[in-house]
């Protein structure tokens, strides 16, 4: 998961046929550059506290089992001047995809600028505006966003190849080889640490988390934005995708008015889940069987819920996707949702069609988070390239193995995977050490990662009742990137205020 918008792909000419010995020979080992980067420095400033950084964007190398260079990582980190390494906590950020690079993150969360946007409406073109990051992390901890292997100005070298990278283990090993590579580089060995993923960045993230703990390398936190742990959920004749999204529906309805209540939205949301992990999962259980008076009964609930007709809920066999609830809740208005993030409307060419055309919650914002990205990595972070900047890395998606190896000897998840359920990895790093604290940042409004579903995941673990509290959940009126809504951020900034202090307690 994770925004994903066209990459940029160069057109190189064909090899003639004489000549394609040399051209595959060529091919099979690209030159490896040297670790270079742009320093320049900087101050922020908000809630009274001054923060001198050095910000640093550049490329580190990863290398395969033979200790040869396959893969040359672009990141940017934000880092306070004059501060001890073991008083100052350190943060990988990335994005998802898979395949996504993390100019998302950088530019709209926690980082010291932020691009301006006109979310939820479209934002216009160029020109376009960044600003000082109020709610900024850098005044908690240094900050490193990370850019996916082939993904931003992230390459493949020496003999590196898409399937070197292309898959669930495969990504996670190779950020755990960046991480111990710039742990060791800049001496953070004995810095707090903490990762933040999002989208599938949430899925690498508990993945990763697990990696580095079994290699010896604790964190303090990991902060999962928009999560997806479980892929199996997603497989055909299961109604877990059914179920959980009736209550991000319910908050959507809620949002614009189609629903008839007195309660807050918070309080309908909470009738929602009630509803979906109760009478409603008890309904689809009984599948073709359930008598027709049941069913009856339960379409004209589940449509008072979600704000649709009981006619289509009845048609849709009370199994409502996302796609569709994105076409048919605003269709008297010819109007579609976005996807990641619902507050966003679209127009769609054929209002009659069953499925949006596009996701205005993507188009919506694409350009001025690209557009301002290049621009301030160029002006204010004085780094050039002559390489494309590939927002979606080239052949990473489509070619994604999604087999994971799980860690752990419990019964029937742990092992190999054929689509990964890596809450099994982020349960096995809590139980090692139990310090570790996990925090689930959620908009209600996200149709990508619905937040129930991400409720049911991260509450069958299996912990021990001691370490169930190490997992807390934030909730946001906005949707799959939180941060396009400002006062979202600004909330969510006050939770992981506290809960950075919580996860550096002794």
């Amino acid at each position: 998961m994770g925004l994903m918008v066209g990459a940029v792909v160069p057109v190189f000419s064909q090899a003639k046929a004489a000549g394609d010995a040399d051209a595959k020979k060529e091919e099979a080992s690209v030159p490896v550059p040297a670790e270079t980067s742009s320093v320049t420095k900087h101050e922020w400033a908000a809630g009274g506290r001054m923060v001198h950084y050095t910000a640093t964007a550049g490329n580190l190398l990863i290398r395969d089992d033979q200790d040869k260079a396959n893969g040359s990582i672009f990141y940017v980190a934000y880092t306070e001047d004059g501060v001890e390494a073991k008083s100052r906590p350190v943060t990988f950020f990335y994005n998802g995809g898979p395949g996504a690079a993390t100019i998302w993150l950088h530019m709209g969360s926690f980082g010291p600028v932020r691009v301006v946007t006109q979310s939820p409406e479209t934002t216009g073109p160029a020109p376009f505006e960044w600003v000082q990051n109020q709610y900024s992390l850098l005044d908690k901890s240094d900050l490193v966003f990370i850019d996916a292997p082939l993904t931003g100005y992230s390459r493949a070298v020496g003999k590196g190849t898409v399937k070197d990278f292309a898959g669930t283990d495969q990504d996670i090993l190779a950020f755990k080889k960046f991480i111990v590579r710039y742990i060791t580089a800049n001496q953070r060995w004995n810095s707090p640490k903490f990762l933040f993923g999002e989208s599938y960045g949430t899925t690498r993230s508990a993945g990763l988390v697990s990696a580095l703990q079994n290699d010896g390398i604790e964190f303090n936190g990991v902060t999962l934005l928009s999560s997806i742990l479980n892929y199996n959920r997603r497989s055909p004749g299961l109604d877990y995708e059914a179920i959980g999204y009736v209550p991000s529906f319910a908050a959507i309805a809620y949002h614009y008015h189609k629903v008839k209540t007195s309660l807050s939205m918070a309080e309908w949301v909470e009738q929602a889940r009630v509803f979906a992990r109760g009478p409603y999962a008890e309904a689809l259980q009984k599948g073709d069987k359930l008598p027709a008076a049941e069913f009856d009964a339960m379409a004209v609930k589940l449509a008072a819920i979600t704000g649709l007709s009981v006619e289509y809920v009845k048609e849709a066999k009370l199994r409502i996707s996302a796609s569709r609830f994105r076409k048919e809740l605003l269709r008297g208005e010819e109007r579609t949702l976005g996807r990641y993030d619902a507050r966003f409307m679209g127009w769609d060419v054929d209002s009659a069609g069953e499925n949006p055309g596009y996701d205005p919650s993507d188009t919506g914002i694409s350009g001025v988070y690209v557009g301002a990205f290049h621009e301030y990595l160029q002006k204010e972070l004085k780094y050039l390239s002559q390489e494309p900047y590939y927002t979606s890395g080239p052949g990473l998606n489509e070619n994604w193995d999604f087999k994971h190896k799980a860690p752990g000897g419990g019964p029937g998840r742990a092992g190999e995977q054929l689509a990964p359920d890596v809450a099994v990895d982020l349960a096995d790093a809590m139980r090692k050490n139990p310090r570790l604290r996990v925090f689930s940042a959620n908009g209600y409004f996200d149709l990508a990662t619905p937040f129930f579903s991400t409720e049911y995941d991260l509450s069958h673990m299996d912990l021990p009742e001691k370490l169930v509290n190490n997992v807390q959940f934030g909730y946001y009126p906005a949707g799959h990137m939180v941060y396009l809504n400002v006062d979202a951020l600004k909330e969510m900034k006050a939770d992981m205020a506290r809960f950075y202090a919580l996860a550096q307690q002794r």
